[in-house]
């Protein structure tokens, strides 16, 4: 029996010993001949798109009132709670109206007594007049002196004369009531437009004086507010040979709306309206200053907040826009492109690029319509190879542009 089963077993080992030779002897077929390796591409198509750009800045108070006292004296009220919305008239101090009070009364009083003597001088004029006249009269019949005629004549200039000087004393004292009434007028200090106010910097029972330095609270109003940013004269030159050689063009009914982006990303809900560029340089910094205007209901925007403006700068309505992972760089850092040509040969392109939107690149110079651009396979060929060439398809995102355009046929925002 054991020398069966030795049998068997050896005989195993022969067969697969056998097998083994067998299979050493005979040589590994060739592999299959490689064929043109697939890469997939997109198509360039021109397209419409608004260009914008973002500019740097901060909001400033529409209106800005510093409240000073026009006159001198004690506080006596300060009614106006600090930080809460005034409106224009509003009473924000009571200065100590009594010494005003006093001397408008003591005005009144030495206008009432120059009118007085006016009066007065005024009744003796007619007497004095014709006593003149009537003596000029008798003189020349020599039925009085000449002397006394002279008298008469010099007794009346000297009552024309009183009596203009009444008057000037009159108008001055009409002057000083003013004054004083002005003066009293002055004693409460009333809010001069609607808006915030702030602290006070002073409190009841403190001495101010007339247009001091400080001021006694600061009123802003914030509804609209305005976001001043600056942009580069550079920028500017580049915007306008653009416009002149008709790459872009202006988008007249939304030109001068802009969006804003507060300090943590998120966009402000309004949009605002660009008012002015300034027309004075910056030397330091090379730029000019742009004014904006938002509505600010909410008053969610508050003076001195730093904010990026969106800033649209017109509509290229052959933009050729390509995904990003179609274009890569040289050693030198130059941005270039592989695309399929007729031939369907792989053919290397340097591009020119404007700037990053979304996840696509604006590109000014170096493809053209219906170019079929590599986006993927880039790394299994090389400039020349033959290339069998599908489309490209991916999962459309939805994810907007961040900032540097959007379709020019979609609604503002």
């Amino acid at each position: 029996m054991i020398s069966r089963v030795r049998r068997m077993i050896l005989g195993s080992v022969s067969c697969l010993l056998a097998g083994l030779l067998l299979s050493g002897c005979q040589k590994a077929a060739p592999p299959p001949p490689m064929g043109p390796a697939e890469v997939a591409f997109v198509t360039v198509q021109p397209e419409p798109i608004v260009l914008t750009t973002e500019l740097p800045g901060r909001t400033a108070a529409f209106l800005v009132a510093e409240i000073r006292p026009q006159v001198n004296g004690l506080i006596l009220k300060r009614p106006f709670l600090e930080g809460a919305f005034v409106n224009a008239g509003d009473l924000l101090y009571q200065i100590d109206p009594a010494p005003y009070q006093a001397a408008f009364d003591q005005a009144k009083a030495a206008l009432a007594t120059a009118e007085a003597e006016l009066v007065v001088a005024e009744a003796n004029l007619p007497a004095l007049r014709a006593r003149a006249e009537r003596f000029q009269e008798l003189a020349a019949i020599h039925a009085v002196g000449q002397q006394d005629s002279d008298d008469a004549n010099a007794a009346l200039r000297q009552a024309e004369a009183a009596i203009a000087a009444r008057k000037a004393a009159v108008e001055m004292s009409r002057t000083a009531v003013e004054s004083a009434r002005i003066n009293l007028s002055y004693t409460p200090i009333t809010a001069p437009i609607s808006g915030r106010i702030g602290k006070s910097n002073v409190t009841v029972g403190a001495m101010v004086t007339a247009y001091q330095p400080i001021p006694l609270a600061v009123i802003q109003q914030m509804d609209p507010i305005y976001v001043d940013v600056t942009q580069a004269t550079a920028e500017l030159q580049r915007l306008r040979r653009k416009l002149e050689n008709g790459t872009l063009k202006l988008n007249g009914r939304s030109q001068s709306r802009v969006r804003l982006l507060l300090e943590d990303g998120s966009a402000y809900p309004q949009a605002g309206t660009l008012k002015f560029r300034d027309v004075t340089v910056d030397p330091t910094t090379g730029s000019v200053t742009l004014r904006m205007v938002f509505p600010n209901p909410e008053q969610v925007l508050l003076p001195g907040m730093f904010v990026r403006a969106v800033v649209e700068e017109g509509t290229n309505e052959q933009a050729l826009l390509v995904p990003q992972q179609g274009v890569s760089r040289d050693p030198k850092g130059s941005p270039v492109a592989w695309v399929v040509n007729t031939a369907d040969k792989v053919e290397q392109r340097m591009l020119e690029l404007d700037r990053p939107i979304g996840d696509r690149w604006l590109v000014t110079s170096g493809l053209a319509a219906g170019d079929r651009l590599i986006v993927e396979g880039l790394q299994k060929v090389r400039p020349g190879d033959p290339v069998r060439a599908v489309p490209f398809t991916k999962q459309e995102t939805g994810q907007p542009a961040a900032g540097g355009s959007q379709p020019a046929a979609g609604p503002q925002k």
